[in-house]
């Protein structure tokens, strides 16, 4: 029998734009943060799987979801994440969550509006955050701020592999209106550069996406854990980087990934700047995430 696991891309932790379960983050955490990004990374996979029916990817879903709250043993990445959390007493809302993002990945292909693609974040990307969070103990009055930076994640990636979501899935996650506005349409996302009107649409996503990522520079301040911090603040640094990057350039024919050189000059600079800003006792104003 073919299992979730069988379905994976061969893509790690080590692949994604941000680090997960650094060395920065206590040993004792790494273990469940792994088990969560396995099984958040198992049913991406799946709902990306460029030849799996759209029937057996939703199949393959509500069956990780079985057996993550305990209905069988057949499905690795499941059970591994529901042993870690029973471990710690943690419930499974937030893969949960993630369940729901990536349903929607197999049974909707474009997105209306910023609302729309706001509201698609919330669960693609705001349970990752305040799954980690969770499992380091901090205050729910963290989330806003956490919130604001995930969605900024998304949507980064988002316009970073725009073409490829095009190209070899029909999924487009830019907003139809702003589309629209830009005098840009979806075809465009198929070619080897983008004409001027998609650009245009593309950098003004960037610029919006950049604003959100603004109200996300408290969340390092807020949270209690100190190895946190840093961690919060190398995710930061690499967020502002890639939206710096799409603001200027086109994701159909131009880098909009952070080289290695960069990835270890941002962790650098944000670490130095968290343990600067904890030494001195600053803190920065907290701000709300925008439309969550």
């Amino acid at each position: 029998m073919t299992t979730a696991s069988d379905l994976r891309s061969g893509k790690t932790h080590r692949d994604e734009n941000f680090p997960v379960a650094s060395w920065i983050i206590h040993p004792r955490h790494r273990a469940l943060i792994l088990a969560f990004y396995n099984f958040v990374r198992t049913a991406d996979d799946i709902a990306d799987h460029a030849t799996l029916p759209p029937e057996e990817k939703l199949r393959y879903l509500d069956l990780m979801e079985a057996e993550l709250l305990g209905n069988g043993d057949t499905q690795q990445e499941a059970v591994t994440l529901r042993r870690a959390l029973a471990e710690r007493g943690m419930p499974p809302r937030h893969a949960l969550d993630v369940l729901v993002a990536f349903r929607l990945d197999v049974t909707k292909l474009r997105y209306e509006n910023w609302d729309d693609v706001i509201d698609y974040c919330r669960y693609s990307a705001m349970p990752v955050g305040r799954f980690m969070l969770d499992v380091h103990g901090e205050d729910t009055s963290t989330w806003a701020a956490s919130d604001a930076l995930c969605a900024g994640l998304q949507i980064n990636n988002h316009l970073q592999d725009c073409g490829k979501d095009y190209r070899n899935l029909n999924r487009v996650y830019l907003p139809r209106d702003a589309l629209a506005a830009a005098g840009a349409d979806v075809e465009m996302l198929g070619g080897a550069k983008s004409p001027p009107a998609l650009l245009k649409c593309l950098q003004a996503l960037a610029v919006r996406t950049e604003a959100l990522l603004e109200q996300s520079k408290s969340l390092a301040a807020e949270v209690k854990d100190f190895r946190l911090g840093l961690e919060i603040s190398v995710i930061q640094a690499f967020a502002d980087k890639i939206v710096n990057l799409l603001k200027v350039r086109d994701p159909l024919s131009e880098r909009v990934h952070l080289s290695p050189v960069e990835l270890l000059l941002q962790s650098l600079g944000g670490v130095a700047g968290e343990t600067a800003r904890r030494a001195t006792g600053r803190r920065p104003v907290s701000k709300t995430a925008a439309g969550a």
